[in-house]
């Protein structure tokens, strides 16, 4: 059924924290409740735009337009073939509950990516990832509303252009659909992806690499270092970690042996952690007013009470153009700014 919510507050609708407001706020089930509210809604011209868990979203001012989010939650299990299990996910889903329920069912793919907050419907437009893993590596297709002609279609894997927290729906169908639900291949078969951080030894504390042990792991190790929304607003990693050419890092390397660096794309680059640039720049707890950097966990920029969206962004500013002078290195935002 359709909600629709008139100059709606915005303020427990994203992590951040942050007090804002839509014009409107629209909750749907499924593709065919949206396109009958599309079909007949008044404001056809305002801004439209949507909203998962609001978990990387910046809000710098009101929305003015039409913000659409769905509240369709349904899991089933839809194919089997010899090695994969098809599992259809709507894109209300809590993503936590999703990887949750794929490893009461014995399968993997998922539990890499525990305890990262939002929903379904967001992990395909960031190609969430974490510990070697990545949304895309287990996404099989994406169900759309395209909101100009009202028609649903499916979006096969391989052609969302997935790439490291990017994908099409970052760019050429960005504004144009509405995710609706999400279709994952699985796997019943053991496939434990343990070889980054801390994780390989984290599993092993707590014995076998099972799905359970993979998830207690990984939930503990994001636990320890990630602050808790409810308690202080923030939207998890706000800056990606950077691409580096491979003669660059060396040359970093020459300057600070102990920089961590990770594979990256392609055999020419690197990818050189955005939280170790930003700590090494001076910048892990400290803060400009109410926005700050979080002490455990430098790239996390956080709310520590009464901050705007535009302070966040000032903060986010002056760690940026510090790092590139400092490092050469330009870090960019992962977090929607709106």
């Amino acid at each position: 059924m359709i909600k629709e919510i008139e100059n709606a507050p915005l303020l427990g609708r994203n992590s951040f924290g942050i007090d804002a407001k839509a014009s409107r706020l629209v909750e749907f089930g499924n593709a065919a409740e949206l396109a009958a509210y599309l079909a007949a809604r008044e404001h056809a011209d305002a801004p439209t735009a949507v909203i998962g868990g609001g978990n990387n979203i910046l809000f710098t001012e009101d929305f003015r337009g039409t913000l659409l989010h769905c509240v369709g939650t349904d899991f089933a299990i839809t194919g089997n073939t010899k090695n994969k299990v098809i599992v259809r996910a709507e894109a209300g889903l809590d993503w936590d509950d999703f990887v949750s329920r794929c490893i009461n069912l014995g399968l993997w793919g998922a539990e890499n990516l525990s305890a990262i907050p939002g929903t379904v419907g967001a992990a395909p437009v960031q190609n969430i990832g974490a510990y070697g893993a990545k949304a895309g590596d287990i996404i099989h297709s994406v169900e759309l509303l395209d909101m100009t002609t009202l028609k649903e279609s499916v979006l096969a894997g391989e052609h969302c252009c997935f790439g490291y927290r990017d994908s099409i729906f970052k760019h050429a169908l960005k504004g144009r659909v509405v995710i609706c639900a999400v279709n994952f291949a699985l796997s019943r078969e053991p496939s434990p992806i343990l070889g980054y951080g801390a994780l390989e030894h984290e599993t092993a504390k707590l014995g076998d690499p099972t799905l359970e042990n993979i998830r207690r792991a990984v939930t503990g190790i994001r636990s320890a270092k990630l602050p808790d929304p409810a308690v202080i607003g923030n939207a998890g990693s706000f800056f990606k970690n950077p691409l580096v050419p491979l003669r660059k890092a060396e040359e970093l390397k020459e300057r600070f042996p102990e920089m961590p660096v990770y594979p990256g794309d392609t055999p020419e680059e690197v990818k050189i952690p955005a939280g170790w640039l930003i700590e090494k720049s001076g910048w892990k707890g400290a803060a400009l007013g109410r926005a700050g950097v979080y002490e455990k966990q430098a790239l996390i920029l956080v709310n520590r009470g009464g901050a705007t969206g535009k302070d966040i962004i000032a903060l986010s500013d002056a760690i940026t153009e510090d790092v590139a002078s400092k490092f050469g290195i330009r870090i960019e935002p992962e977090v929607n700014i709106w």
